[in-house]
């Protein structure tokens, strides 16, 4: 492939899987590169390792603030100062899309819903959750995996860390998707659907709120609307109503989608790589927790994330001017063969493993990062466990989308089995 065949901006290239010879050819041609855009300025692609942990863990000089996290700028010339412009509401990546110190704010104020303490109390929740996934499928001897399975959990944690009833939760997996999938002919509507679904999860949310300031519970709701946090001025402030809808509709997207989608690439990655497969079965207790953060560099489920430069700079050698649009592609640098030994082997038992998937450190390094390993790890053992036959029925369809990688459906086969809790999951 040559560098006049490289397409960033062609979902359907990414849709037939072309994108890694594409960033193969930028990694060794032009690992800084610099992008034509139809109706932008044009950008630069981070495509190698260093370089993206260098751009990642420099806020101050690579902004998220500015333009926004998508090639595309975020911010429209009308926009107000809550960063809603005409035709177009950002709040849903309002966390994601600021930089150090509001950035920071918002963090410590929201990672009081992820503490050790607050995942530990879900994981045995989420361990009987996945018996009870396996469960609703185990007797049909087929099944649709990423419906049937690798939603599931996501979206079961997700729902129970917001305080989302279960019957409610497929109302989240709805709306994500109408919101991430705006350029996939299954989930296109009309225009003004994403923008439905995320109004939809916003009301949805203060609902949940007004509840919660009635019944406290011990969900991440809660913790939210009473969390408390004293500046360095002695300030004492919380989250308003804006910043708890963005963090509400930003943990349902980002906690289902992502997950979600590992753990279908997970599975297609065994499946694709049978001896890998085995050593699974063989040795599952010992070499699970490799294999989970291996299915996740595999995977990378966001592709990229963009920065906007505040200064002029270098990147690899390459100058960079203030304003420049800087896009990190995290797909690339997990397979950049200077930091990866034979990065296009699927190997569960890799190590060291320091892939970026969760963004490569920084003040963005995924705040959820523990809960997606957890259920990666509950879901797998329990397929692996109770399935240890199951098998592709049919090709995945994956998302057309160069943002999202994700796979849609995975028809499976399996030898039927008993179920062992003996309830439906919505009980």
């Amino acid at each position: 492939m040559q560098l006049s065949d490289v397409d960033l901006l062609d979902a359907d290239r990414f849709l037939a899987q072309e994108h890694h010879e594409m960033f193969k050819t930028l990694r060794r041609e032009a690992p800084v590169y610099w992008h034509d855009e139809p109706e932008g300025p044009g950008f630069w692609n981070i495509c190698a390792y260093d370089d993206l942990v260098s751009v990642n863990r420099q806020p101050e000089l690579f902004s998220s603030e500015v333009g926004g996290i998508s090639i595309a700028d975020m911010f429209a010339p009308d926009a107000d100062e809550s960063g809603a412009s005409a035709g177009f509401d950002t709040r849903g990546v309002m966390m994601l899309m600021t930089d150090p110190p509001k950035h920071t704010r918002y963090r410590r104020l929201v990672s009081k819903g992820f503490t050790p303490r607050m995942i530990g109390m879900i994981e045995d929740y989420l361990r009987r959750r996945a018996v009870l996934i396996v469960d609703n499928v185990i007797e049909q001897g087929e099944c649709d995996f990423v419906v049937d399975l690798a939603s599931e959990l996501p979206l079961q944690a997700i729902a129970e860390i917001m305080g989302v009833p279960q019957e409610d939760r497929f109302k989240l997996f709805e709306w994500s998707n109408k919101m991430i999938g705006a350029d996939d002919p299954e989930y296109q509507g009309d225009p003004d659907e994403s923008a439905g679904a995320a109004m939809e999860l916003y009301a949805y949310a203060n609902a949940l709120a007004k509840e919660r300031r009635e019944d406290p519970r011990d969900d991440i709701v809660t913790t939210l609307i009473n969390a408390e946090i004293v500046d360095d001025d002695g300030e004492v402030t919380r989250l308003s109503e804006f910043e708890f809808d963005a963090f509400m509709l930003l943990l349902a997207v980002a906690g289902n989608e992502t997950t979600r989608n590992a753990t279908a690439h997970g599975m297609l990655a065994l499946f694709e790589h049978p001896e890998q497969f085995e050593k699974l079965r063989a040795n599952r207790e010992a070499v699970l927790d490799t294999a989970i953060d291996e299915i996740i560099r595999w995977a990378t489920p966001v592709l990229h994330f963009r920065r906007t430069a505040t200064a002029d700079t270098t990147v690899g050698g390459q100058a960079i001017k203030a304003g420049d649009k800087v896009v990190m592609w995290h797909i690339s640098a997990n397979r950049d063969e200077a930091a990866f030994e034979d990065p296009f082997r699927f190997d569960i038992e890799r190590s060291p493993n320091d892939h970026v998937a969760f963004g490569g450190g920084g003040a963005h390094y995924c705040l959820g990062a523990n809960l997606a390993r957890m259920e990666l790890r509950l879901i797998f053992d329990e397929i692996v466990r109770r399935m240890p036959d199951i098998e592709m029925a049919g090709p995945p369809e994956r998302l057309r989308s160069n943002f999202i990688g994700g796979i849609k459906h995975l028809p499976v086969r399996f030898t039927p089995g008993p179920r062992v809790a003996g309830t439906d999951q919505t009980e």
